[in-house]
């Protein structure tokens, strides 16, 4: 009760606030809003010469971002988000803009980077910005393996005295339920086709199986060595090296670290400020010892980077479409993949004349199996009009790869995770723990299966097999499209299949992928195999209202996702269960077949 309570009384203040807006403040009190805003972005400070941008690693980076409501402009969250694009669109600029001299990795606030094919592509962008003879510094007090992929090309890295550089190798580290489950009573059955389909061990083991334990030591190596292989280059270091050094200390003191030539600096933020001032030509220090001519890199893609508007009259553009979440049936969520809505989606870019090309932004781990069908179709009626080309986020993988494969190009990082070709049942029934509490069930029926779907019992041996079949057929369907759309003999996806996990580096090597790219060289080639030149519109989907956002996000200063940097350990584990339980939510497929990636893979 108290729960609907405080439900109830949210939305009751999110529709009184709206109504609030409307009715006292009116369509011109809107409008007078509007113009607050934008004659305050007007008034303020240009970006100035001599400038250093500033990158606040603590940014949380996603591939879209997610509509913004009035509500959350009273919450308590306080990390902001920033697409990638949008990231790399402003190190492009910045690139050009001669009023940028230097770029600093701000790691002072902790790190929000995740995944490493996502940091591939930023980091490419910072390499351009480097060559073109601009100097990057990072700063940080501890620095994470991921931190550091990122800030290991900068021509200085500099760490406070009393911080310290995470070096230890990568893990993923998967939670069980079996235990749990047995322990209350709540059975589990499951139906699969694949040896390394690893998604259901959660609920049926209490350790990693040995099929998964190779599938995921296998791409830890690929992932651990482009990390090595990439430092060394960056660093001048070699990357056996840099493997004993793993081994023997796994953290390392600063002084350590600027001895073995992994930093360059030991100092404050003070010593930060003072370099970038030899910069930015300040030869005396202001009020304020770390200050320094600087503009923030949101700020600055506010200033210089403009959303393209849709419009009709546009004669050529290239769309991007992001799918990101787990894979869906109906319409979905704001952090999910629904299947209707993603394929109205595609069908109107594919209706849209003036829409020549489509690049397909999937960072997904999968989902429903009928759902990634249904978007698959539309890709493939898509492609029969029109390019539509594929770029790979973090992952895209089971589900994330159904819909990939019909495109006419993929692109991945070769940190990229994919693959995971293969599909799984889970039933569970509650009869253990509901007979232990004196609950019983009695059924007439007038067929043998008629109570098939039912919870309160688990199936029968003739049941399981019925499951099985849907399983093995679905799982047939997914190799036969995935051998037809790349071109690949049947055999030799069957032997790539069986629900095991690639790197983006192998899969480019067996066939499930074709180049090796970022997102902005996805909408490259997709510019290239439309014939477009340079005459061209770029426009992203799902589009949001502008009007809106500009609004909430400048006026209440709205940040969206909340900081886990003050959060302590022990409330972060349950965090992490109430995600991995939450994940159920999503399993509304109607045939009950999913293809989808272990729950909690994660990789730190």
């Amino acid at each position: 009760m108290r729960q609907f309570i405080k439900q109830t009384f949210a939305s009751t203040l999110g529709s009184m606030i709206g109504l609030f807006l409307f009715i006292t403040l009116g369509a011109g009190g809107l409008v007078f809003i509007f113009l607050t805003v934008v004659a305050r972005d007007e008034d303020s400070p240009g970006i100035k010469d001599k400038s250093v941008l500033v990158f606040d690693l603590s940014t949380q980076l996603r591939d879209s971002k997610p509509p913004i409501n009035i509500a959350q402009a009273f919450s308590s969250k306080e990390q902001d988000t920033i697409t990638l694009r949008r990231v790399l669109q402003s190190i492009d600029q910045a690139t050009k803009d001669d009023r940028i001299v230097a770029l600093l990795l701000d790691g002072r606030k902790g790190s929000s980077l995740s995944g490493y094919a996502t940091i591939e592509e930023v980091r490419a962008a910072l390499n351009k910005f480097k060559a073109a003879g601009k100097k990057i510094i990072a700063y940080d007090v501890t620095l994470s393996e991921q931190e550091y992929y990122l800030s290991s090309l900068a021509d200085e890295v500099i760490v406070n005295p009393m911080g310290m550089i995470e070096l230890n190798g990568l893990s993923s580290q998967q939670m069980f339920f079996k235990g749990a489950l047995d322990k209350y009573g709540v059975g589990v059955q499951v139906i699969r086709v694949g040896d390394y389909k690893s998604a259901v061990e959660p609920y049926i083991r209490t350790n990693l199986s040995e099929a998964n334990r190779e599938q995921t030591k296998a791409l830890l190596t690929d992932l651990w060595g482009k990390f090595l292989n990439t430092i060394a280059d960056s660093r001048g270091l070699n990357a056996d090296k840099l493997q004993k050094v793993v081994n023997q200390q796994g953290y390392l003191e600063p002084e350590e670290a600027k001895k073995i030539g992994l930093i360059d600096r030991v100092g404050y933020y003070d010593n930060v400020a003072s370099k970038l001032r030899e910069f930015t030509g300040e030869t005396e220090a202001t009020e304020k010892e770390e200050s320094f001519r600087q503009v923030e890199l949101s700020e600055y893609a506010d200033r210089t980077i403009r959303p393209n508007e849709a419009t009709s009259n546009a004669g050529q553009k290239i769309a991007v479409i992001y799918a990101e979440g787990t894979i869906v049936d109906g319409e979905g969520s704001i952090e999910t993949i629904g299947g209707d809505r993603f394929a109205e989606d595609l069908r109107q870019l594919r209706q849209d004349n003036s829409v020549k090309a489509i690049v397909l932004r999937v960072n997904s781990p999968g989902g429903g199996a009928t759902a990634s069908d249904v978007i698959l179709r539309e890709i493939l009626l898509t492609k029969e009009k029109k390019p539509i080309i594929v770029s790979m986020g973090n992952v895209a993988a089971s589900g994330g790869y159904w819909i990939a494969s019909g495109a006419n190009e993929i692109f991945a990082e070769e940190n990229t995770i994919t693959g995971s070709i293969g599909v799984f049942g889970l039933l569970s029934n509650i009869q253990e723990i509901a007979n232990k509490n004196g609950v019983t069930w009695d059924v007439v029926k007038t067929g043998k299966f008629a109570d098939i779907d039912s919870n309160v019992r688990p199936k029968t041996k003739a049941e399981l097999a019925i499951y099985q079949k849907s399983v093995n057929r679905t799982y047939q369907l997914f190799v036969n499209k995935v051998a037809s759309y790349r071109n690949l003999p049947e055999k030799k996806v069957n032997q790539i299949a069986q629900g095991r996990v690639w790197s983006g580096k192998e899969a480019v090597k067996i066939g499930l992928v074709d180049q090796i790219g970022g997102l902005e060289s996805a909408i490259a080639y997709a510019a290239k195999k439309a014939e477009l030149g340079t005459n061209w519109q770029l426009e992203e989907y799902p589009q949001q209202n502008r009007f809106e956002t500009e609004i909430l996000q400048r006026l209440f200063a709205v940040k969206y996702l909340e900081s886990q940097a003050t959060i302590d350990p022990l409330t972060a584990e349950f965090l992490k269960i109430k995600q991995e339980l939450s994940l159920l939510q999503g399993f509304n497929d109607p045939s009950g077949v999913y293809a989808r990636l272990p729950f909690n893979f994660e990789i730190d």
